[in-house]
């Protein structure tokens, strides 16, 4: 039987369920605005939404088009800049922070930069961005992304965003503050973490219909699978109906 549900809107779901109330989020723009946005309308009423060009605590009435929409602003806290913004990703101030990628690695290192050499590269991506920011010093970094081989590599044609760089300690030895970097990975086949001591990937989740065996087939590096892996709840309709309100043409969520 065909699910009620997109994919988007399977990942979205599964992605507001990870921001705490009372929390700070980093939105970046398309998936992680419709996440957020959820969130704030269900499980996590004072989630505190930052947005990169300034707009911080607005109740955004529904799906922006990029980061720097107006209606980032609307009825915010403050209407600040993007100097403001990455001061307090600095201070410490933002507890999560969501970004995309073209490829990423075992260790969570993201490549949003080039396929194939530098000099030479396949493709050419716009580059780091706010991301680098977000990634090294928001304290809890949540990535949503497609997975295939060709994304989840062994290593990156170009490292663009830390994760946890070769393991446990790294991120420590080249200044970056303790206790940050990646915290769940989402694709359209599961949730992952990371291994407290090894800083590895781990299989946290499978999404309905999806096998262990799915995920290892798409993943290019050796994935860490616990002998209990669990099942992602799909989105109720109250949820669908929430996440249809905030993308009322379906520009990300689809149809």
């Amino acid at each position: 039987m065909t699910p009620e549900y997109t994919s988007t809107e399977l990942l979205a779901h599964v992605a507001a369920g990870l921001l705490e109330d009372n929390s700070s989020v980093f939105v970046g723009t398309g998936l992680p605005v419709i996440a957020a946005m959820l969130a704030q309308r269900t499980s996590a009423p004072n989630l505190l939404l930052i947005f990169e060009a300034g707009g911080i605590g607005p109740q955004v009435p529904v799906l922006p088009i990029s980061v720097g929409d107006s209606r980032t602003f609307y009825r915010a806290v403050s209407a600040s800049s993007m100097h403001d913004v990455m001061s307090a990703s600095q201070a410490g101030y933002l507890d999560y922070g969501f970004l995309g990628a073209a490829q990423i690695d075992a260790y969570g290192n993201l490549n949003t930069t080039v396929i194939g050499e530098w000099e030479r590269p396949k493709v050419r991506f716009p580059g780091s961005g706010g991301a680098n920011d977000v990634g090294s010093l928001c304290w809890r970094t949540i990535i949503v992304m497609r997975q295939d081989p060709v994304r989840f590599v062994e290593t990156l044609d170009f490292l663009t965003t830390p994760g946890y760089l070769d393991g446990p300690g790294a991120r420590e030895r080249v200044g970056l503050p303790a206790g940050t970097g990646p915290y769940r990975v989402i694709t359209q086949l599961g949730l992952y973490g990371f291994h407290e001591r090894l800083k590895r990937m781990q299989l946290l989740a499978v999404h309905p219909g999806v096998s262990v065996e799915d995920v290892v087939e798409a993943t290019g590096f050796e994935l860490i699978i616990p002998d209990e892996v669990a099942t992602t709840i799909p989105p109720p309709r109250a949820v669908l109906d929430t996440m249809r309100d905030i993308d009322p043409t379906g520009m990300v969520i689809g149809r």
